[in-house]
């Protein structure tokens, strides 16, 4: 008579199997998510560099020609600068593996980067708008001295940030990197502030409506907090574990009741999926079998429901299968995130 929880030595073979065929299915999984980061390091030092570089020249412009939009452009590119820093700093610590510390690795730092950009975004939109609306009210007049030279770096610092943007949006997109996503968003806002600057210094000096300075200036405070509440939202959901698309819920369950609605008796009890950031998902699927199978059979079945899962949803990170009997305990909710 066989015992529930023997181990032939044919489940022991078709369970190693099960296993290469996992290991073999995490490996690609994890090869973009580093290539992306390394990627995205790399054009945030860059963007780090040019910023610098633009806010320098700015600030210079700016006491040369006596212009306050282009130092206040300066200023912001230097902002900027600090936050694609703070960016690239958020990339570095998660692209490290897993630790003691950290068992799940430290993907959540890159979201954690994200907030802090938005957060650094919404003080110098505060900043911005203050500075903005003391000149509108109390109409302050200007007088720029080199106006053809500050327009020409301010159309060149529009350019720069611009190109800079799209080369960020798309490394963001292509890998799923939220804060390389804020940063590029930034940049096109820093792109955006240039050439209202450019605008501001052309309608001040040929049409003379000097406080044309202040209402551009509003006008890049008001673009900079919808793309910083975008950013804090989408940052802070990741941060707190919130799931936003249950689509994935209902695949995942679909998947597994297709697979093993002939053959096994097996019904999906919850399914707990929370997201990591940069693409990365963890899922916890609790499924109900039949009590009276063996251990080695239980865990074949998990090893099946893992690989089928992962077959569907290749950038799921860890996918933990939890088997309960179908009389053990009660019933839990359809599905949850956590």
């Amino acid at each position: 008579m066989d015992e529930p929880f023997a181990v032939g030595a044919t489940h022991r073979g078709i369970l190693t199997a099960a296993k290469s065929l996992q290991e073999k299915a995490t490996e690609p999984s994890s090869r973009p998510i580093n290539d992306g980061i390394k990627c995205a390091q790399k054009i945030t030092k860059i963007s780090v560099i040019t910023l610098v570089s633009i806010g320098i020249v700015e600030l210079l412009i700016g006491q040369i020609s006596g212009s306050v939009v282009a130092t206040a452009d300066g200023i912001d590119s230097l902002s900027d600068a600090m936050i694609s820093f703070i960016v690239f700093m958020g990339l570095v610590i998660a692209g490290r593996p897993a630790d003691r510390k950290f068992h799940f690795g430290y993907y959540k730092v890159e979201s954690f980067a994200a907030l802090l950009a938005a957060i650094g975004m919404i003080v110098m939109g505060s900043i911005i708008l203050y500075q903005s609306s003391s000149s509108l009210l109390q109409q302050h007049r200007h007088e720029i001295h080199q106006p053809i030279l500050t327009m020409i770096v301010l159309a060149a610092a529009s350019i720069i940030s611009v190109y800079r943007a799209i080369q960020m949006r798309n490394i963001a997109n292509k890998h799923n990197l939220l804060s390389l996503r804020t940063d590029a968003k930034n940049s096109i806002k820093d792109g955006s502030a240039s050439v209202v600057g450019f605008l501001s210094v052309l309608i001040a000096t040929q049409f003379g409506f000097s406080q044309m300075d202040a209402i551009g200036g509003i006008i890049i405070a008001g673009y900079i907090f919808s793309v910083a509440y975008v950013s804090l939202k989408q940052s802070a959901l990741i941060l707190v574990d919130s799931w936003q698309n249950p689509k994935v819920t209902d695949l995942i369950r679909q998947t597994i009741e297709d697979k093993f609605k002939k053959r096994d008796q097996i019904k999906v009890r919850s399914i707990l999926l929370r997201p990591a950031g940069m693409r990365v998902v963890f899922v916890a699927v609790h499924i109900e079998v039949d009590g009276s199978k063996t251990l080695a059979d239980v865990e074949l079945v998990t090893r099946e429901v893992e690989m089928v899962i992962r077959s569907k949803i290749p950038y799921i990170k860890k996918i933990s299968v939890i088997p309960h009997s179908l009389t053990s305990l009660p019933i839990l909710a359809e599905s949850a995130s956590i």
